[in-house]
């Protein structure tokens, strides 16, 4: 991976979206963050990121109504997205709504990672 591959956190705890920033730099990407929906949303059109990790769990909207905004948009609706949550409840609405992928918090830093690789790098079906 390069530092040119940007990735979008939008998530209202300072420590995890810290802990996040910090594996993903480690791991050569450029981490942006929000700390909720409105922001987040703004920094996805500006900026355009090669993927979100969205919690579900946020100050001003929940996760899934962001995520049917960022879809909806004709500039983020191609933005893969990884939902985060502590809720397993949440998961089938959240690949419904178009989530790529689904982590359960907790997750260990190198699932979160694989779960990066594997959005970002999908395998070539010929």
């Amino acid at each position: 991976m390069n530092e040119s591959q940007q990735i979008l956190i939008i998530e209202d705890e300072h420590d995890i979206c810290e802990g996040v920033s910090y594996r993903l730099r480690a791991a050569g990407f450029s981490p942006l963050s929000a700390g909720d929906s409105t922001s987040g949303v703004e920094i996805a059109r500006r900026n355009r990121p090669d993927l979100i990790l969205l919690d579900v769990q946020l100050p001003d909207k929940d996760g899934i109504t962001t995520l049917r905004e960022l879809r909806d948009d004709e500039m983020t609706s191609q933005i893969p997205v990884i939902m985060l949550s502590a809720s397993l409840t949440e998961e089938v609405r959240a690949l419904d709504a178009g989530a790529r992928f689904f982590l359960q918090k907790p997750y260990e830093g190198k699932c979160l990672l694989s779960a990066v690789h594997a959005v970002l790098s999908p395998v070539c079906m010929a």
